[in-house]
């Protein structure tokens, strides 16, 4: 299919026009918009998109961003809508599209990402968690860690060992989980912003359908993989326009404090807001070219890394400088533990709950580390780490 960005921008509106995102319920007008092909352009027609290229969808979202539109995807189901969604449509089957995709995309069912364990962040490949068969049916004992929103999420992406005799990236499978099964624990870990919105998730002969595998038995790492790769995107890849995101509650920050500044303070931190300005665009323009040279223009490769690793960087020093901006109210935060996300709609005030999130940016989905591995080894071709146990048996690996 071709259609023009114009042609694109005329269906949005027409979207608006007979469905009004401010006097009706998110649900409703989300579904709308995916019954449209306009939720996720890139998908194929019929779930959710059009079957055009990713670039296209900040089309979509610019017109939406200048409609005011309330319902934002990181706002209402981020791992669903960032990662969830993408790997359910390649991996997964017709039934399942049809159960998950518009769902995910509406916000009525969240997701969350079962990865990490306590004993294996960085090194995911080596997790000790154990799914054995049962007829068609799996029986998984394990405990995962750092879990973003599992306490609200109705699904799970479920990664876990079915054979511990392969190579530790060869024995592991993929399954989507329900989160309200018997056996699954979820319980908060409070940060130090005063929130909740990681998790450990405890499964205790929990029972999985084979049927809600996703790629083949043992491929699970291939399955990681591409949420990884569209975790990513989903980092660093936000559709902000032109000096929106993080970089908004600086400039705003700024405008507000910076009169009040003596002539060497604002002088010196004024060319820092500037350069940061400068490197959201940087950031905000690479992105954009990311999205039109992604692989088949569909999906997100390791290139992805770049806009993870830029815009985690970022953020920190953004909200650093914010900090500074407010001298000793910067040291002020809220108390409690409310067991929420923290999110940007938080409130442009909220510069010390800011900063400290934005301590986990380079740490979350993969950290600035890996980032550089990646890029190094899979996008500049690089000579990749040293890797002793990767083709020993898992089973065989020093614990």
């Amino acid at each position: 299919m071709t259609i023009t960005d114009d042609e694109l921008r005329e269906r949005v509106k027409t979207l608006l026009k007979e469905v009004d995102p401010h006097s009706t319920d998110q649900f409703t007008f989300r579904g709308a918009q995916f019954d449209a092909g306009l939720a996720m352009v890139y998908f194929p027609e019929g779930k959710g998109g059009l079957g055009l290229g990713r670039g296209k969808q900040t089309v979509i979202d610019e017109v939406l961003r200048e409609a005011k539109v309330p319902y934002h995807d990181l706002m209402i189901n981020p791992i669903g809508i960032g990662m969830g969604a993408p790997v359910v449509l390649q991996y997964g089957t017709e039934e399942m599209h049809d159960k998950h995709l518009k769902k995910i995309f509406t916000g009525e069912d969240i997701w969350c990402q079962l990865f990490s364990e306590p004993t294996h962040g960085s090194d995911v490949a080596g997790i000790p968690s154990r799914a054995m068969r049962d007829g068609d049916e799996w029986i998984v004992n394990g405990q995962k860690v750092w879990t973003t929103l599992a306490h609200t999420s109705n699904y799970g992406m479920l990664l876990t060992r079915t054979n511990p005799d392969a190579p530790k990236h060869k024995g592991l499978s993929y399954f989507v989980l329900d989160m309200h099964a018997p056996g699954v624990e979820v319980r908060p870990l409070f940060q130090i912003t005063g929130e909740a919105e990681f998790n450990e998730v405890f499964m205790t002969d929990v029972r999985i359908n084979d049927d809600q595998r996703l790629g083949g038995e043992g491929d699970g790492w291939m399955v990681a993989i591409t949420t990884l790769m569209n975790e990513r995107v989903a980092l660093g890849g936000g559709s902000s326009g032109r000096g929106g995101g993080p970089i908004r509650f600086l400039t705003n920050l700024w405008n507000k404090t910076k009169d009040d500044l003596d002539p060497v303070t604002r002088q010196t931190i004024g060319d820092k807001v500037a350069r940061l300005w400068a490197e959201a665009e940087v950031l905000r323009w690479t992105n954009q070219r990311l999205k039109v040279v992604s692989k088949a223009n569909r999906e997100a490769g390791p290139i992805g890394s770049v806009g993870k690793l830029m815009s985690a960087e970022m953020n920190q020093r953004i909200f650093e400088i914010c900090l500074d901006l407010q001298g000793a109210n910067g040291m002020l935060h809220e108390s409690g533990y409310p067991m929420v996300r923290s999110e940007e709609v938080m409130g442009a005030t909220n510069y010390s709950g800011q900063f400290l999130r934005s301590r986990a940016n380079t740490i979350e989905g993969g950290t600035s580390e890996i980032m550089r591995n990646i890029l190094g080894e899979r996008v500049l071709g690089l000579p990749g780490d040293v890797r002793v146990d990767k083709e020993v048996p898992w089973s065989e690996i020093p614990k």
